[in-house]
Order: structure tokens, then C-alpha cells, then sequence
């Protein structure tokens, strides 16, 4: 026990006590970063929330640090264990993009993971300034740009509808008649029936002028006696 004070004494190892001071600084930097990008991500319950951003970016400064000391010891490139964090980061955001009938999603996700592991890399390699810079960037364009593509309407989103008639064959076969003439179709089709009505609940994806004429159109379909905009689905990250 006494050899291991010994061995991290300030006054007897300087150079080890800068290294350990500065590799828990950059640590934790890089924890609280990745962290304030999780936090981000877990309010709007994406896939990749707090732990996940929080360990990518603590990893990536860990293996930064490592690749820089291992060097300095025993010799060779000390970008080399960095330089293998960019094809492992690219593998976990692989996993999280999800291909289904509805398109591409967690490309966002899978991008934000991208950028958090060049933070921690920052972090590492004692970049703290540039660091902060990215992740104040990052936050604000997750935060702010959502709010510009629902505010100017840039980007689809799904709405749900909901059509009453007599037969839910015929429900089918109208709202897919209107949809196929605007090369749209339904997605999470329910049917159910309620009051001796046959009732269609479905999915549809586009932009807000969109959404208004696929309404008016049911509206005119005779073989729906009532049409209701149930409400928009979470949007889903492109």
C-alpha cells in the first residue's frame, strides 16, 4: 500500500500526476458532453439515448488517450487505435438504421453517434474548445431544425385517419382507389366496427397540403359516411 501512494506521490512522479489530472479532466469532459447529447435524444425517446451517447463519447476519448500514450511508451503510430474508432462507430450506426415498408429510419441516429464519437476523439486528443463548440452545434441543430421542418413544412410527417362506412371491404377499396391516384398508400391498417359500423384506421404519409386534400377527397367518396384526422404519428428520423 505504501509503494502505491508512493508510485502516484505528485512530488515524486510530476509527470505521471499532469498525465493522470489531465486524462480524468478529458474523462469526464467527455462523459458530460456525450451525456448533454443523450439527454437530447432520451426526451425525444430515440433509440440511442443518455448511456449509449454517453459511453460512445467516453470511449472514443479513452481509445484517443490510449493511442497516444501507448505510442509514446512503446513506440509506432499513435494514430492507430484512434484511426479504428471511425470503421467501429460506423458499425453500431449501421445497427440502428432500420429498413420497413415505411422507408429508412435512424439515419439521424446513426449520424448523431457519428458526430459524438469525433467529440470525444476531440476530447481526447485535448481539442476541449473545439470540443464544447461541436457539441452546443450539435444540440442546437437537433433541437432547432426539427422545429423548422414541422414550422415550414420541409418535411412529411404521418397522420392518422379514420373512415366509417357500411363494409369494410368497400372502406378498403375507396380510401386505396383515392390513395393509388396520388401514388400514396396505407400503413398500421386496422378495421374494427362500432355502432353497426364498419370502421378503417390507417397511416399516411406526406406534407400538410397533402394531408388536407387526401381529407377533403374521403370527404366526397360516398362510401364514407364519416372521416376523422385522428392525429399526427411520431415522426420518425430519416
Amino acid at each position: 500500500m505504501k509503494q502505491l501512494l508512493q508510485f502516484f506521490d505528485p512530488h515524486m512522479h510530476p509527470e505521471l500526476a499532469i498525465f493522470v489530472s489531465q486524462t480524468l479532466v478529458r474523462l469526464i469532459l467527455a462523459a458530460f458532453l456525450g451525456g448533454m447529447i443523450g439527454l437530447e435524444r432520451e426526451s425525444k425517446r430515440k433509440a440511442a439515448g443518455l448511456r449509449t451517447n454517453m459511453f460512445i463519447c467516453f470511449g472514443a476519448a479513452m481509445f484517443t488517450i490510449l493511442s497516444e500514450r501507448l505510442a509514446s511508451e512503446f513506440g509506432g503510430d499513435h494514430t492507430r487505435i484512434a484511426a479504428q474508432i471511425i470503421p467501429g462507430i460506423g458499425f453500431i450506426g449501421a445497427g440502428s438504421i432500420l429498413h420497413s415498408r415505411a422507408g429508412v429510419t435512424g439515419i439521424t441516429t446513426a449520424a448523431t453517434m457519428f458526430v459524438v464519437a469525433s467529440i470525444g476523439m476531440a476530447v481526447g486528443g485535448g481539442l476541449l474548445l473545439p470540443a464544447m463548440f461541436a457539441t452546443l452545434m450539435l444540440l442546437i441543430a437537433l433541437h432547432s431544425l426539427g422545429f423548422v421542418e414541422t414550422r415550414w413544412n420541409l418535411k412529411p410527417h404521418m397522420m392518422t385517419f379514420e373512415v366509417r362506412g357500411k363494409s369494410a371491404e368497400e372502406l378498403i377499396w375507396a380510401v386505396n382507389e383515392i390513395l393509388e391516384s396520388e401514388n400514396r398508400g396505407m400503413q398500421s391498417v386496422q378495421v374494427g366496427h362500432t355502432n353497426g359500423q364498419s370502421r378503417l384506421q390507417f397511416t399516411v404519409e406526406g406534407m400538410r397540403e397533402e394531408h388536407s386534400a387526401l381529407m377533403k377527397k374521403l370527404r366526397m367518396s360516398p362510401t364514407v359516411s364519416s372521416v376523422e384526422a385522428v392525429g399526427a404519428a411520431e415522426d420518425q428520423e430519416e
